[in-house]
This record gives structure tokens, sequence and C-alpha cells, in this order.
């Protein structure tokens, strides 16, 4: 599992809003965690849980973080991986820390500025739902950064994570896609930010069964599709998305 993402928590502002605007434009069933000392939305689809909400932390605020999505990604030794993140020229936003009952995570940037956490839970953790064939689960893993090349080597470096087809998208650049070590499927891409994107960060498409239904839903709950939709190779149509307290997301799927 190292290496692989695991997790989608959603850091805002207004956690019964975004419970509310998610709950309708994905489609995922909502629940309370019972996390004794704090408010945690699980989000489930298909029985299986894949991610959570949660009030964007003070430390956070202080720090000028928007509302935003946060990928976990699971690997064999938090503490270790941690350490690795920062020799190879990242930052430590919060060390190795317990969650009772759940696991341990560290939150991390590489050296580029996108941030994740770093995940090892307890017990055995169940792989990654097929994006294709369950609604509401993450069909890919998208990263905006000052230098695709550089990132891709960090990544590799940290994760074992591979190259697969690097596309190129003209006047944008390079779009490289990636896949886990050992996949034959990509699950991910990577490309140089274009100028208006003042930040590196990771981006998430949610997996639904009509692109142009999701968007209707989108901006009648209050949210902002700030790009598409637009065809990809495969046949899938995807936009991306501003939900109403500020986070970026994305969906992906079918135009019925």
């Amino acid at each position: 599992m190292h290496g692989t993402f695991v997790w989608y928590e959603l850091m805002t502002t207004d956690m019964a809003a975004a419970e509310g605007f998610y709950k309708n434009v994905v489609g995922w069933d909502t629940r309370d965690s019972g996390m004794p000392g704090m408010s945690y939305t699980l989000l489930s689809t298909g029985g299986s849980d894949v991610g959570g909400i949660m009030t964007l932390p003070d430390q956070a605020k202080q720090m000028g973080a928007p509302p935003s999505w946060i990928g976990y990604v699971a690997v064999d030794n938090v503490d270790t991986a941690a350490a690795a993140y920062a020799a190879g020229g990242g930052k430590i936003y919060r060390d190795p820390s317990d969650i009772p009952t759940v696991g341990r995570f560290a939150i991390v940037a590489d050296p580029q500025g996108a941030v994740l956490s770093l995940f090892k839970g307890e017990g055995e953790m169940r792989p990654p739902l097929d994006p294709m064939a369950t609604l509401g689960a993450v069909g890919w893993h998208e990263l905006l950064t000052e230098d695709r090349e550089k990132a891709f080597t960090f990544y590799s470096g940290q994760f074992g994570w591979e190259k697969d087809t690097a596309m190129d998208m003209g006047e944008m650049g390079i779009y490289q896609l990636w896949k886990y070590a050992g996949d034959s499927n990509a699950i991910g891409g990577m490309m140089t930010r274009p100028p208006g994107v003042p930040a590196s960060f990771w981006m998430f498409y949610f997996t639904c069964d009509d692109i142009d239904a999701a968007q209707g839903r989108v901006t009648a709950g209050g949210g902002q599709v700030v790009n598409g939709p637009m065809e990809v190779p495969g046949g899938a149509w995807i936009f991306q998305a501003m939900d109403p307290q500020g986070a970026m997301f994305s969906m992906v799927g079918p135009r019925k």
C-alpha cells in the first residue's frame, strides 16, 4: 500500500453546508464519525468510506490556508516518510501524530508547496475503490506544480510512482500521466501550472454518471464551475469547480 492514495479530506469553514453540498453533488452518504472531542463527518459510497469533512484548523487559518481538499497517502512508516520528505526538500507542517484507534499521520508539503498527508492506519488497510465502477470514488489525481519534471522525480523517490504516457497539451506544455509502482493503468497526471495559477496543489476528480447533470448540481448548490466540461482522451468528460466555501474539486464521468 506504500505510496497509494487511501483517503480524501475536506477542511472547510462550514461543515454543515459542505456536507449538504457534496451529498447532493457527488451523492455520498454521510454520518458523524463519533470521534471524541471533535466533529468529523464521514463520506461513503457503496458501503465504503472514502473521505471526511472537518473544520479548517485555527493554525491553518492563521497560516492563510483556504478551505481545501487534502489527500492521504499510505506509507509503511509515517515518521520515516516524513523525515524523507524533509530530506528531499519538502516541509513538515504537522509532525507525526496519532489518531486514537485510527492510525498515525503527518501533514507535509513537497519542495514546490503541494500539500499531502502521510498515513499509516491501524490494522490492515483496504485497497482503493475501483473508480470506473464506483460513483463517488476518486477517479483521477492531478498535480499542478512549478516544475513538472522536478515534481515527478520527487514523488518517484518518495513513493515509487512510475511514468505513463506524456501528453503534449500545446501551449499548456506536457501533461505527464503517472501510475503506482507495478500497476498497468495511470491514475493521475502532473503538469507545470499555468501562469494564472498562484500555487502548487493537488486536485481530486470525483466520479459521476453524467457530467452535465453534475455541473447543474454544482451551480444549483451555490458552487461555481471554473473550467469545462471538456472531453479528455478515453471519452470521459471533466470539469473543475469551486464549492461555496472556496475549496477546489473536480468531477469526471460520461456525457449522456
